[in-house]
């Protein structure tokens, strides 16, 4: 057996500690996104302190907790607080507990985030649904030795996020009248917002959006064969033309509004697995 899957398996003992629940679905909330979690019919809350193996949530908006219970009339888990590569952690690390999420009956990963958008046709405030992302983030969880029992040494990416999935949240966009865009998410290592130059060049690469987490985790759910549906909330407008300073509260704020659209996209999605 593998450090990693040693990891896993201390990892998962300590959790069945606190709950036998079999999560079909995990959730990754993101910045100002947590509210989701109040959706969930509880059965278990654990702080990532408890868990072996977990790094810490050091971002402001990140609660730092593993929550387990019901949502949509299925079984979920979900991470209200998540792990950036910009905090320290490496990508063994941050990817951790999706690894963790797929032992304990994970079959669907729901993940969110909060980015910059540089298309000029999306406003501050959209929801944009993620169909495909490009890595700059000079890393990758899956470098270094492979747990054929994890996934193969090299994953298909394809379809990185389920066609079907985003069919389906398309579909449900239409019937609760939320406005949502459509594009590709491209990832930096941050923590500082880019130029001007670098949001024309990312631009023109054929980015949408951009921000600093998720793709390592998609990775790894892929690299699991898990089924993965992915949304941004465009918290600020990045056009080079037209740039002003970044205000965190602003983006924050911005979250915090979209939350209840994004909340029920998210809900009705996981309703309809």
């Amino acid at each position: 057996m593998s450090e990693l899957r040693k990891q896993i398996d201390e990892a998962i003992q300590v959790i069945r500690q606190y709950t036998d629940l079999e999560p079909t679905v995990g959730i990754v909330l993101g910045t100002g996104l947590g509210d989701l979690a109040n959706e969930i019919q509880k059965v278990a809350e654990i702080p990532y302190q408890d868990i072996p193996h977990f790094p810490l949530s050091t971002v402001e908006t990140h609660a730092g907790k593993l929550i387990f219970g019901q949502l949509g009339g299925k079984d979920v888990v979900a991470m209200q607080g998540r792990f950036h590569y910009y905090e320290g952690y490496s990508m063994k690390q941050i990817t951790f507990p999706i690894r963790v999420m797929k032992f304990l009956g994970v079959k669907t990963l729901v993940i969110s985030n909060a980015a910059g958008g540089m298309n000029p046709l999306f406003r501050k405030g959209d929801i944009m649904i993620m169909e495909d992302h490009i890595n700059l983030l000079g890393d990758n969880p899956l470098i270094g030795p492979n747990d054929d029992e994890l996934g193969p040494r090299f994953p298909d990416m394809s379809e990185p996020y389920s066609h079907r999935l985003i069919d389906l949240a398309e579909e449900i966009a239409l019937d609760e009248k939320i406005k949502v865009q459509k594009g590709v998410y491209v990832a930096v290592a941050g923590p500082n917002l880019e130029t001007r130059a670098e949001y024309r060049f990312l631009r023109s690469i054929g980015a949408d959006v951009v921000g600093m987490s998720t793709v390592p985790e998609v990775i790894v759910a892929r690299h699991m064969n898990l089924e993965v549906f992915g949304v941004s909330v465009i918290t600020d407008e990045c056009f080079p033309d037209a740039l002003q300073p970044a205000d965190v509260e602003d983006i924050i704020r911005t979250a915090n509004q979209a939350q209840p659209r994004l909340t029920l996209l998210m809900k009705r999605v996981i309703e309809r697995l």
